[in-house]
């Protein structure tokens, strides 16, 4: 690590294809610059407990939801944070894999399975599947949002980014840059990161922009 290196954390829930996009962004970068990346997770079933999606009443769907993110909550608990980089990048290949043109097309899928095999291959104890709710989890999930996503200049949506202590949320992409397209992008998000008065850049979306995620 030089004295240039750039520690930014970043918020994920693993459902979220964007933040998963973002996520595998930062990983390319990390080839090329001195960027080191500490994984945090936020559940946006927490954040928008307060008007929550529908597919979330329905048991089938919730119950397998819960447990991913039980699981990813837990290792983020107690476990390092290169345990939890393993988790996600195993965990979110998995979900994200394939063409998804819904939420649906991802909550659809095997997901109790997705997390066995995803805990494997993390090399996580096979205990951490019964990994209960508690309050103590609770509580730990609620934390992490609250240092990521409710500080001051941050937004409560994933994908957030700390950038040496500055928070911002996305970059939202599309699709996920590789190469030099990745390292130009860095370089442009570092820049505008580092500069004190810059705040905000918007553009709108269009209605049927859709991730691509592989």
């Amino acid at each position: 690590m030089s004295d240039n290196n750039i520690k930014v954390d970043f918020w994920f829930d693993p459902f979220c294809p964007w933040a998963w996009i973002t996520s595998r962004w930062l990983t390319e970068v990390q080839q090329y610059r001195d960027v080191t990346v500490d994984f945090h997770f936020a559940a946006l079933a927490i954040i928008d407990e307060d008007d929550p999606p529908k597919f979330l009443k329905i048991p089938e769907i919730s119950s397998k939801v819960w447990l991913a993110l039980r699981v990813v909550a837990e290792t983020d608990r107690s476990y390092s944070s290169a345990d939890l980089t393993k988790l996600y990048a195993a965990l979110g290949g998995k979900i994200h894999g394939g063409k998804n043109l819904s939420i649906m097309d991802i909550l659809n899928k095997d997901i109790a399975g997705f997390v066995v095999d995803s805990v494997a291959e993390a090399g996580l104890p096979s205990s951490i599947l019964d990994t209960p709710d508690s309050p103590e989890l609770d509580a730990a999930i609620r934390a992490s949002i609250d240092r990521g996503l409710r500080a001051p200049g941050a937004i409560a949506g994933v994908p957030t980014l700390h950038i040496n202590g500055v928070p911002f949320f996305g970059p939202v992409l599309s699709a996920i840059p590789r190469g030099h397209a990745a390292v130009r992008l860095w370089d442009a998000v570092a820049t505008v990161a580092a500069h004190p008065d810059f705040w905000e850049l918007k553009r709108q979306q269009p209605d049927d922009l859709a991730p691509i995620t592989s």
